[in-house]
């Protein structure tokens, strides 16, 4: 950890309040290549071998709900989706297919974006479930994966979500997860046609130790019955007033 440890506040020469000090060194640029392996679940760079099974998962003809919040339109053809997928990777995102171990086909797909090694700042976004995704343990385990990855393998100092303010299901993932809520950002983008207000949330590096517990403790098998039904739900959750 290149933080430094104290959290206390120090006033310089003029008697004005700084931030604490920091030792920082800059993040690592996420790796196009790197493949990351769970127990249900592995995240792999989306590629073309990835087209068909995330078409199956995601564009069927009554999936338009998954779309509603994503800046595209649901693909109506593979080689929609596809371009999609190239999109993501010109615009300099890394997607990752989200791929279900039991059946080794992808279920989903998600993004890192907005990267900033220098300031240690990089976001999780373009997010797309499958409904066999949607609201499973798998589901959780992808994000755990992912968060893994940017703190303790890049060395990043801040992970991002943003969702339209109005997607209900992605607010209360994120807070779920252990995000903090930091505020709205109104007009913030025009997508399809419509306005959205954003609303910003994050985990820092001080806090990733706490929800990396959390995450670890739910998804221990010893939290499942023989359904594969939760026994205890997620605490990930900050408490109500955090240091800064």
């Amino acid at each position: 950890m290149r933080l430094s440890a104290t959290r206390t506040r120090s006033t310089n020469d003029h008697g004005q309040r700084i931030g604490r000090p920091v030792d920082w060194t800059p993040a690592r640029v996420p790796d196009r290549d790197t493949v990351l392996e769970g127990r249900g679940v592995r995240l792999e760079p989306a590629g073309a071998q990835h087209v068909d099974d995330l078409f199956a998962a995601l564009c069927r003809s009554d999936d338009d709900p998954i779309w509603t919040y994503l800046f595209w339109e649901r693909p109506r053809d593979r080689d929609e989706l596809a371009r999609i997928l190239d999109a993501s990777r010109e615009a300099g995102q890394v997607t990752f297919a989200i791929v279900a171990s039991e059946t080794d086909r992808a279920v989903g797909f998600c993004s890192l974006m907005r990267v900033d090694p220098a300031m240690g700042s990089i976001e999780v976004g373009g997010i797309a479930f499958g409904r066999q995704l949607q609201r499973s343990r798998a589901a959780t385990e992808a994000m755990a994966l992912l968060m893994r990855h940017v703190f303790d393998d890049l060395g990043y100092r801040r992970y991002e979500w943003k969702c339209d303010s109005l997607n209900a299901p992605s607010r209360r993932a994120a807070i779920r997860l252990g995000f903090i809520w930091e505020g709205r950002f109104r007009n913030a983008v025009v997508y399809k046609g419509r306005n959205r207000d954003t609303d910003w949330f994050s985990i820092t590096d001080l806090e990733w130790p706490r929800v990396s517990r959390a995450l670890d403790a739910w998804l221990d098998d010893d939290n499942f019955d023989d359904m594969g039904r939760q026994r205890t739900p997620l605490a990930a959750r900050p408490p109500e007033k955090t240091e800064d």
